[in-house]
């Protein structure tokens, strides 16, 4: 499932708005109630952490450990809804059996926990890393377009350029007047 490749790729950071999105899915999908209270968990510890930011504190150890706990009890109830299919074709296959998706999740949001919730316990880490993945999401579109780029000059060149104006963009700064600038 795509949510355990960007869980390896991005351990430091956290993911949530994924999450977030992989819960919506699975409850609309799927009609899962565990996904929704997950869902709402997630909101409601964002929601508390942003407080607490404002504050310049961090949430208090009962605090962090009620949530975790929550935590722990959705996605137990949601693998005891959804247990592993036990078929007659499936045992003769061998290897792993096929999940549903919604179980797929579970397993993913119980091995990777620590790190969905890592945005609670440093706040340092925000709670959602789109600005990286919108960074990086024009030298996909380049490749996707051109198939890829025809020296490692020319990809250098266009990721500089990207970079001078993403940064621009970050410090709200008019991006054509430093543009004309640069040159």
């Amino acid at each position: 499932m795509l949510i355990v490749a960007r869980f390896r790729i991005l351990r430091t950071a956290s993911p949530c708005s994924h999450p977030l999105r992989d819960l919506k899915g699975i409850s609309e999908n799927y009609g899962q109630r565990w996904s929704e209270q997950l869902h709402d968990l997630i909101q409601e510890i964002k929601n508390e952490v942003d407080g607490v930011r404002d504050q310049s504190g961090s949430p208090g150890h009962q605090k962090t450990a009620d949530f975790k706990g929550r935590f722990s009890l959705i996605i137990k109830e949601g693998i005891r809804n959804n247990p592993i299919p036990d078929n007659a074709v499936l045992a003769i296959k061998c290897g792993r059996k096929k999940q549903s998706k919604a179980k797929n999740l579970l397993d993913c949001y119980q091995k990777f926990q620590i790190e969905i919730l890592s945005f609670m316990r440093d706040l340092s880490i925000p709670f959602s890393n789109n600005q990286a993945e919108r960074d990086i999401r024009m030298v996909k579109l380049q490749q996707k377009i051109s198939g890829t780029f025809r020296s490692e000059d020319g990809a250098a060149s266009f990721c500089r350029v990207r970079g001078y104006l993403s940064t621009v963009k970050k410090n709200e700064l008019p991006v054509l007047a430093y543009l004309v600038g640069a040159f």
